[in-house]
C-alpha cells in the first residue's frame, strides 16, 4: 500500500464536503448496508493509521464548533482546577436543561487558546472521545460522523479511505 498522506487543508476540506453532499448522502446509505463488525474493524484501523499523522492542535475546529456535553463529576473536577465554586463555574460556563443535562454554554469552547485545550487533562468525556472512530458501532454515529466531515481532518480522511477500500462510487 502507498504511503498515507492525510488531506489536512481545512479550506479543501469544507469546500470537498459541500461539492459532495449527494455522495455522501449516498455513501451513508452504502455503509447502513454493511456488516457492523466489519465496519468497525476497517474504521478502527483506518483510524489508527490517520490520527497519528494529524495534529488537532493544528486545527481545533471541534473545539470551535462542539456542543459538549458533561456530567456533574467532570464539572465539579474542572470547578476545582479553575479554583471555582460549582456555582459559578455553572454560571459561567454551562447551560442546564429540565432534565439534568448541561453543555458548555459558549462556542468556541472558552477553553481553547490557540487551537489549544488549556484545561486538557481535565477535558471532558466527549472531547476526549471526539471523534470517536476508535469506539464500536460505527453505524450508530453515522449522523454525527458526516456532521463534523466538513470540519474534521481526521473523520475526513478517515471516511475517504474508507471509501477508497470498499471502492465506492
Amino acid at each position: 500500500m502507498a504511503a498515507f498522506t492525510p488531506q489536512t487543508d481545512l479550506n479543501f476540506i469544507r469546500d470537498f464536503a459541500l461539492l459532495n453532499e449527494t455522495t455522501n448522502d449516498r455513501f451513508k446509505d452504502f455503509l447502513r448496508e454493511k456488516d457492523d463488525q466489519e465496519l468497525d474493524t476497517l474504521v478502527q484501523e483506518l483510524d489508527a493509521l490517520v490520527s497519528p499523522a494529524i495534529s488537532c492542535t493544528d486545527c481545533g475546529n471541534c473545539c470551535k464548533s462542539l456542543m459538549v456535553c458533561l456530567n456533574e463529576t467532570e464539572a465539579t473536577a474542572l470547578a476545582g482546577h479553575l479554583h471555582q465554586t460549582r456555582e459559578e463555574f455553572d454560571a459561567r460556563y454551562l447551560e442546564k436543561g429540565s432534565n439534568g443535562m448541561m453543555i458548555m454554554n459558549q462556542m468556541p469552547c472558552p477553553f481553547l487558546s490557540e487551537d489549544k485545550c488549556t484545561v486538557y487533562e481535565y477535558r471532558f468525556e466527549g472531547c476526549r472521545e471526539f471523534p470517536a472512530l476508535h469506539l464500536p458501532h460505527f453505524k450508530r454515529r453515522l449522523f454525527t460522523t458526516f456532521m463534523h466531515y466538513d470540519r474534521c481532518p481526521i473523520i475526513f480522511n478517515v471516511v475517504e479511505q474508507i471509501k477508497e477500500r470498499m471502492d465506492f462510487e
